[in-house]
């Protein structure tokens, strides 16, 4: 409490001296946080504060906030500063996080400060924005130090001190030929205790792991978890080294990848943004709840076969909701199974048959209880032993066939190279009520003679 006190403080504090126009007094405070607290109070600031700090602080303070801002928040504090200001704060900005941002706008507009820029800064960013998205080349970064096998150590400790400031990390170096091939990898401590006169060629290490430019960022996470790499290096199909991708962007690809899974398992678009219009917000999820009602359509239609069945026993319409609800709650749990392991990559094709198998299992232990139970229920609230069965055997069936197709789609989807995530709750939802509906209207039509 103490802590979150201080801070408001010191936030107000700053407010005051934007106030009151007393620019030393607001550059010594704001200047004194963290870039992520920076950011933070940048982001609570209305638009006319805003653009006073625009005015108060350097190109490259500004592009050091704006680098731990959210990207998807970053569009409205760029394009309302001056263009100029704006493509100098690009220039001073990591070329990776620039070019993500950049992704985001207009093609107009980046053309725009592109044209503006100095031009080694707009060649840099130029190199990067015609990769394609969420692949290694659109989030790797140009600005790392490479070596030469046949320098020494000496000459090496020199040019980190020449290159090092502008790097974006130097715990591991990269060893390129003549000819800029990625021949080896050499960390910064075994460079520091390794005499002067060495050749990196002689300490180095021939057992690096690099990835291509165009591998997917999602597959270089999960060997960057893996190998508990700071750094990893983007080679071209001639293994040319080309840049390198560090754990911050890493991480941000691992948020990104998260937040279009949750979406995809809510059968939205996207996350919806808090300050999101409802016109906008609506936009994102009417789409798949348009398909979600034609499939609910079905189970309606199903349903409708059964008409003369419910005529005969009504009491049957009762447990719709319980059966069908049933099946979609054990059809989801096992769903988010199933696309966590996908996603970590723990399913290998025997464990893919494993999950089936104790899925199954599951499903029938879990349909067996609850089977029992309602039976027990149906016969003290119904005084009926038979329609408990009915029903109770229906839900058997149900959970094990729901819990075994909440496994068994996502993989599928996986192997046709459709992302298991969009096998959504919803979705499996709908499935799994009409696979129910079927079910226990079936049953109670095929033993009609003894609930009558």
């Amino acid at each position: 409490m103490e802590h979150n006190e201080k801070y408001v403080a010191h936030f107000e504090k700053i407010v005051n001296a934007l106030e009151n126009e007393q620019l030393d007094l607001f550059r010594k405070e704001f200047l004194d946080m963290h870039p992520y607290e920076q950011s933070k109070f940048f982001m609570e600031q209305s638009k006319a504060y805003r653009m006073k700090m625009y005015a108060y602080l350097s190109p490259d303070e500004v592009a050091e906030m704006i680098e731990h801002i959210d990207l998807q928040d970053t569009k409205e504090y760029i394009t309302e500063m001056d263009p100029r200001f704006a493509s100098m704060v690009f220039a001073e900005m990591a070329t990776d996080d620039a070019v993500d941002i950049l992704n985001g706008l207009e093609k107009d507009k980046v053309a725009s400060f592109l044209t503006i820029m100095d031009a080694d800064s707009a060649e840099e960013i130029k190199e990067l924005l015609h990769y394609e998205e969420k692949t290694a080349g659109s989030i790797m970064t140009t600005e790392f130090v490479s070596i030469d096998k046949s320098q020494t150590v000496k000459d090496t400790m020199q040019q980190l001190k020449e290159e090092g400031p502008d790097a974006e990390t130097i715990y591991y170096l990269y060893v390129v030929d003549e000819e800029k091939h990625l021949v080896g990898v050499l960390s910064l401590r075994d460079l520091i205790i390794s005499d002067e006169d060495i050749l990196i060629g002689d300490i180095m290490s021939e057992k690096v792991v690099s990835v291509s430019v165009a591998k997917d960022q999602e597959e270089i996470a999960a060997m960057m978890r893996d190998y508990d790499f700071l750094a990893v290096p983007v080679v071209d199909f001639q293994s040319h080294l080309l840049g390198i991708i560090t754990v911050d962007d890493i991480l941000d690809v691992m948020d990104e990848e998260a937040s279009d899974d949750y979406s995809k398992l809510a059968a939205i678009a996207d996350v919806d943004k808090p300050n999101e219009t409802p016109f906008k917000a609506a936009k994102k999820r009417l789409p798949w709840l348009i398909i979600l009602l034609f499939l609910g359509m079905l189970t309606a239609s199903l349903i409708d076969q059964f008409e003369e069945t419910l005529e005969q026993v009504a009491t049957l319409a009762i447990f719709i909701p319980l059966i069908a609800g049933m099946a979609g709650n054990t059809g989801t749990q096992s769903l988010a199974v199933a696309v966590r392991g996908i996603a970590t990559g723990d399913y290998g094709k025997q464990k893919k048959l494993m999950l089936m198998l104790r899925e199954i299992g599951t499903g029938m232990i879990t349909g067996s209880v609850c089977g029992i139970v309602i039976v027990l229920v149906i016969y003290v609230w119904k005084q009926e032993f038979f329609l408990g069965l009915l029903v109770g055997f229906a839900l058997l069936v149900t959970l094990t066939i729901a819990t075994l197709s909440g496994s068994v789609i996502p993989l599928i989807m996986n192997k046709l190279k459709i992302d298991p995530a969009v096998a959504s709750g919803p979705f499996i939802t709908t499935i799994n009520d009409l696979i129910s509906t079927f079910i226990y209207f079936g049953l109670a039509t095929a033993f009609m003679s003894y609930l009558i």
